[in-house]
């Protein structure tokens, strides 16, 4: 071989080479659902109708907890004449979970707080959970102590350690603390109030609260015009009360109704001057509550399935779907429909719909982003140790839950589920935004988030999975809460009844499920069957 053609063979075999990029991350991930291209399909598609409607009592339309709840409740009313129809491969919204070797863990909502006695809902699902053991002495509920998260239950990340706790006390000064205590005086003042007909101002669900105007005159500013009004401008105390919107609600102080900041605390209090109740949560969060509803419906869920038309007809809905597992047209003729879906889809999917209920245009659902990184070891730990919660002080994400921590591994791989709303003002701008992170730029905000705090992270993880959820909360907005307009959302159009957490314009599952049961219980009633409210 001649010198020249010796080193152009050499140069050509080289450009491979010089083309290779080390990879960005030593590990590998994907992104996963919900079904983003399908679900816009709905605005702009032509969906012909089916060559058949199969006839069915009822048809709920959504299997996330609101529509799960409307099927296990007209089951255990006796109803069994019914389909559920879901979107996702994969039932729950924003409550499913998954499994892998290490562990099981959740995609977004992961825990519950202890309900109360009068809870009577969440209490019967627990006790067919197995996990409501029975009542004590008060009458108060006693769980099962492998759901209640255990001990440490919060860690926060400040001034390069971790601490106890979410609120910062390191370094507070008198007048943080003053203000601190005189804000929580100011929830035990509401969490005390009842009106003329005993009803709380504040309770979960929201449907047993009290419409008295001083309560729902809260509604009717912000959360951040309230402090300001009262004093409150301790930036730790700000802190803290701005973690929990932005955890609740994907919002911030200012874009958040006061009586919704103050529900956050209020309607979790065991009782004036006591702590908020404890929580229950497994290591797929609530995913566990969802693996137990679904069973009520066996082979009458159908996942993959997206409801396209649902029109009224003299005697029936005609409901026109898409199978897009088999690829096909599917219909149904029912007496009745659960729309266990939210507003702005139900305007493409229900005829006569958007020009009847203008109020629905103001709701706004904020995205987030969640990450679950597999672990094949902990990070070292040098103070506070690992927790179940743990939260970033200096972060625009809300920290990681980690799903091994009630399964009593302390040691060895684990896996952990990190959040981050995208709060800004504008949901639809934050939405476009998720909307071009593509898997290696979410893999970065979340390790250079997670850095700060465990500069060792990195080759410690196994794999990094992401899901971005385009509309997963519901903005309890100022104003919105208690608009009457808003509240009629809730009623039935015709024959189509309506159930979905942000009905409630809040993102509890405690919310969806009371939705949900309230759809099941008119239809029930229009069906003749009467019997005592689970509610």
């Amino acid at each position: 071989m001649k010198r020249r053609d010796f080193l152009a063979a050499g140069a050509l075999s080289a450009v491979p080479l010089a083309c290779r990029r080390k990879p960005e991350f030593p590990f590998p991930g994907e992104l996963v659902g919900p079904d983003l291209p399908l679900g816009h399909w709905l605005r702009g598609g032509d969906f012909p109708e089916p060559e058949r409607f199969a006839p069915v009592s009822t048809l709920v339309v959504g299997g996330g907890v609101a529509g799960l709840s409307a099927a296990w409740r007209l089951a255990g009313g006796g109803l069994d004449d019914f389909q559920v129809l879901e979107l996702e491969r994969e039932p729950g919204g924003t409550s499913r979970s998954d499994r892998n070797h290490v562990s099981a863990f959740p995609w977004a909502a992961h825990y519950l707080p202890v309900p109360d006695r009068g809870n009577h809902a969440v209490l019967r699902l627990l006790k067919e959970c197995g996990v409501l053991e029975g009542f004590d002495a008060k009458g108060d509920p006693v769980f099962a102590e492998e759901a209640t998260v255990r001990a440490p239950e919060e860690r926060l990340f400040a001034f390069g350690q971790w601490w106890e706790g979410l609120y910062l006390r390191a370094g507070a000064s008198a007048e943080d603390e003053r203000q601190y205590h005189a804000f929580f005086h100011e929830v035990d003042r509401w969490a005390m109030f009842r009106d003329a007909k005993g009803r709380p101002a504040f309770s979960i669900p929201r449907s047993r609260c009290s419409d008295a105007p001083e309560a729902v005159a809260l509604d009717g500013q912000s959360f951040a015009a309230w402090l300001d009004q009262r004093g409150f401008s301790s930036p730790r105390l700000r802190w803290l009360l701005d973690y929990a919107c932005r955890d609740d609600y994907g919002s911030r102080l200012d874009t958040t109704s006061a009586w919704a900041g103050l529900f956050y605390f209020a309607a979790r209090k065991q009782g004036p001057g006591e702590d908020s109740r404890p929580l229950l949560t497994w290591p797929e969060g609530n995913g566990f509550l969802v693996n137990h509803l679904r069973r009520a419906c066996g082979d009458r869920l159908h996942c993959g399935v997206m409801a396209t038309a649902i029109r009224e007809e003299k005697d029936g809905l005609l409901v026109t779907a898409w199978d897009n597992l088999n690829q096909r047209r599917v219909g149904w003729k029912a007496k009745h429909v659960i729309f266990a879906g939210p507003q702005h889809v139900a305007k493409h999917v229900v005829e006569g719909l958007a020009g009847a209920r203008p109020a629905a245009a103001r709701i706004r659902n904020a995205p987030w982003l969640v990450a679950n990184l597999t672990l094949r070891a902990r990070p070292k730990e040098s103070t506070f140790p690992l927790a179940w919660d743990n939260v970033l002080r200096d972060s625009e994400a809300l920290g990681y839950v980690a799903a091994t921590h009630q399964s009593l591994r302390d040691h060895g791989p684990s896996v952990w589920t990190w959040y981050r709303p995208f709060a800004g003002p504008d949901c639809d701008a934050e939405r476009v935004r998720l909307r071009t992170l593509d898997w290696p730029a979410c893999a970065r905000l979340v390790m250079e988030d997670l850095r700060p705090a465990h500069p060792d992270l990195e080759g410690l993880v196994a794999r990094l999975d992401v899901m971005r959820w385009g509309h997963a909360m519901v903005r309890p907005a100022p104003g919105l809460l208690w608009d009457p307009a808003f509240l009629a959302l809730s009623r039935p159009f015709g024959r189509i009844h309506f159930a979905h957490t942000e009905l409630s314009g809040l993102a509890l599952f405690e919310e969806a499920q009371d939705h949900g049961l309230r759809a099941a219980e008119e239809v029930l009633a229009a069906s003749g069957r009467r019997d005592e409210s689970w509610r």
